[in-house]
């Protein structure tokens, strides 16, 4: 199967082709974002961050912005700095544009003040868009596409029904040849047994078990109880009542594919089939990691309902929830109740997923995307200290 994709200079194919501003520092922030909202096509990746960091968490901040900017949904960007952060927006620009994407970097200290450098970004993003929207879809190989998995606000009907069906249409989606990755690994313990199974190889198993073992030491470090947060106050009013549970229910989202590789935070996926990446369970942060990955587009189910979307990818919204179907219908784009009332099977709910996974990478909206829901935020790995 083909599919008709905006192709890069790098050998990457986006299914949207937009704008980043890339803020490198929280004092850019409203900047970006006056950049941004004066254009359609662009997106203010925005964040706390970008100064008074250290060590490996600036290494990963200054990571993450950058594999924003070479993202294959990212037609252009404009990176927007202050000028005396520790990341650095003209040496950020200046990696991202060896990708072969035009890039702007913006140092509000040197253009100016914050409307000079609205206004500079303003006029290259008009510019950008002009040659954006010109530029046509070309075939592709469904290789070519990587589908991040997730879910959040989990409730009892996540999973048996819609993150199964995700198992099911990630079984499509590798059989046509694409990657898929799925993370949060505080959402994984007490499934290591099933874990185990899946792993084609017994280091990628290893890598998981250890990568589990290390946030329940850290809870432990921290003498907390991971019951607080997993699951959620929001997880057992849906229903659940422990993590093993949850956990269950999560890993249903890799049905009975092969885990082929197993990933650090925001590492690029290269192995065809399916993936591990060590994410938090925290939805942005996941979606960052994802993202950062490769990803062009998201399967995300929610049994209490979300809006959040995120800058770099559709999110595609399952729920198998009927009442949250009802009361949020606006935010949900694939309505899966039909399994719970027994009116078709999760195979068939599978089907329904794939099918609108084509149909967005095509070029269709998520509700996510028509709401205006494109949020961002970095992840960050150490203790504020200065």
């Amino acid at each position: 199967m083909n599919l008709k994709l905006f192709a890069r200079e790098n050998g990457t194919f986006g299914i949207r082709n937009r704008i980043a501003v890339l803020s490198t520092v929280a004092c850019a922030n409203h900047v970006a974002e006056l950049i941004a909202n004066s254009c359609e096509l662009a997106d203010a990746y925005t964040h706390p961050y970008g100064c008074d960091q250290l060590g490996p968490d600036l290494v990963l901040s200054f990571d993450m912005l950058y594999k924003m900017g070479i993202h294959p949904n990212v037609g252009a960007v404009v990176v927007v700095g202050l000028g005396c952060e520790e990341i650095d927006a003209k040496t950020l620009g200046e990696k991202i544009s060896e990708s072969g994407k035009p890039v702007l970097s913006l140092v509000i200290q040197e253009v100016g003040g914050t409307t000079k450098t609205k206004e500079t970004g303003a006029t290259f993003c008009k510019e950008m868009a002009a040659k954006l929207i010109c530029q046509p879809r070309v075939d592709a190989p469904f290789s070519a596409l990587t589908v991040g998995l997730e879910c959040g606000g989990s409730d009892y009907t996540s999973g048996i029904a819609s993150n199964p069906a995700i198992g099911v249409a990630c079984g499509m989606i590798i059989r046509e040849g694409a990657k898929a990755v799925f993370g949060e690994t505080t959402e994984l313990m007490g499934a290591e047994d099933i874990l185990d199974e899946l792993c084609e190889l017994p280091e990628t198993a290893e890598f998981i078990r250890n990568k589990i073992l290390k946030v329940e030491q850290i809870a432990l470090d921290m003498k907390v109880d991971l019951r607080g947060s997993q699951p959620s106050p929001g997880n057992i009013d849906g229903g659940l009542t422990t993590i093993e549970e949850k956990s269950l229910g999560g890993i249903c989202k890799a049905g009975k594919e092969p885990i082929v590789d197993g990933l650090e935070f925001g590492q690029s996926v290269t192995k065809p089939g399916l993936s591990f990446m060590d994410t938090p369970g925290n939805d942005l942060a996941a979606s960052l990691g994802i993202c950062a990955g490769g990803a062009q587009v998201i399967l995300f189910s929610t049994g209490r309902g979300t809006p959040m979307g995120f800058a770099a990818a559709p999110m595609i919204k399952i729920t198998a929830n009927q009442h949250v179907a009802t009361v949020m219908s606006e935010n949900i784009d694939v309505d899966l109740t039909s399994i719970i009332q027994g009116q078709i099977s999760v195979e068939q709910g599978g089907q329904l997923l794939f099918d609108h996974l084509i149909r967005v990478c095509q070029g269709e909206e998520v509700v996510a995307e028509k709401l205006g829901h494109r949020e961002f935020s970095l992840y960050r790995i150490s203790p504020i200290l200065t």
